[in-house]
């Protein structure tokens, strides 16, 4: 099976770095080493969808399904917290307790 180029990077820097295999007090470093973020692109879209999808107020569960549905993936804290600001900054409300853009 072929491995997409990027994984296949990852995967022969593995093996460089840690020839007789990874030990266990390594495999936490790397899995934060090797976490999923999203990309400027992938914030974007899941900020649209959820604008066009009309789920807005967006709350954690809305933004992480839609991130889920993109990616793949389940989502991190700062891949929410960044579509989180994408829409802030936007104007869009992001929960029931934010009033909004304009609001006394």
């Amino acid at each position: 099976m072929d491995l997409p180029a990027l994984l296949a990077k990852i995967v022969d820097w593995l093996r460089a770095g840690y020839p007789h295999g990874v030990p266990d007090t390594d495999h936490l470093p790397l899995y934060a080493l090797l976490s999923r973020r999203l990309s400027t692109e992938e914030v974007q879209q899941v900020v649209d969808t959820l604008v066009l999808d009309g789920r807005l107020p967006a709350d954690k569960a809305d933004a992480g399904a839609q991130v889920t549905r993109v990616t793949h993936d389940m989502p991190q804290e700062s891949d929410l917290g960044r579509v989180r600001a994408r829409l802030v900054s936007g104007g869009w409300p992001v929960d029931d307790s934010w009033p909004g853009p304009g609001a006394d």
